[in-house]
């Protein structure tokens, strides 16, 4: 999974929210849905919590990876977000919906390993003649416009990311070379890489983003 292409909702620290949503714990799951239907990240943030242990086993139990079951975990609740409006109560539980996401993303992710791995590796074949002079360019564009954005986050919320994503680090794995709580490690990606969704998005719609390199 690339920067460029990860679209992630920032869920608030469980730990610093806990005041705003003690409200929330006498909900349904299904109540907590309509909530984040209309936009209430606090009600998301309960779920995850209610739900988060369970869908990482369940994704974890499909892709035998911490980190792919870790993605897996975190577009399904992105899916949540997305499409709360068209949950349907009486059609089935909010967990049991939740669980589903979880499941059809992890099913997905173990898809796109599988061609991934059944791509057969040519040594005789020379990549930098089959890929155009626009398409190297279109890459080292992405590549800096993702550079930039994360320049522009908070240092705790780009070093999460960076750790993460570049030096392969799983959220556990952060949280011991870090030393601090998972929450907050999840909690910092989660921002992290909402917030650079938002500066990639807001780059590309205004035609913001200018090249460094140029002289």
């Amino acid at each position: 999974m690339t920067l460029v292409a990860l679209t992630v909702l920032a869920l608030p620290d469980a730990s610093a929210s806990w005041s705003m949503r003690r409200h929330l714990a006498h909900l349904s799951d299904e109540a907590l849905v309509a909530l984040v239907a209309r936009g209430d990240e606090s009600a998301l943030a309960e779920l995850y919590d209610r739900v988060g242990r369970v869908a990482y086993g369940l994704a974890f139990r499909v892709l035998r990876d911490d980190r792919l079951a870790e993605d897996a975990v975190q577009e399904a609740f992105l899916g949540v977000w997305r499409t709360a409006a068209g949950f349907r109560a009486e059609r089935a539980k909010a967990s049991t919906w939740i669980l589903t996401l979880v499941h059809r993303r992890a099913v997905d992710l173990v898809r796109r390993e599988e061609r991934r791995r059944a791509e057969p590796l040519d040594e005789t074949h020379d990549v930098a003649t089959t890929e155009s002079a626009e398409d190297a360019a279109w890459l080292g564009f992405e590549r800096e416009r993702v550079q930039e954005g994360l320049r522009q986050l908070p240092h705790v919320q780009r070093e999460a990311i960076e750790l993460a994503y570049y030096g392969g680090f799983s959220q556990s794995e952060l949280s011991e070379r870090l030393g601090v709580p998972l929450g907050t490690i999840k909690s910092r990606m989660f921002a992290g890489l909402s917030r650079l969704h938002e500066l990639l998005q807001d780059g590309a719609e205004e035609g913001s983003w200018k090249s460094h390199s140029t002289s």
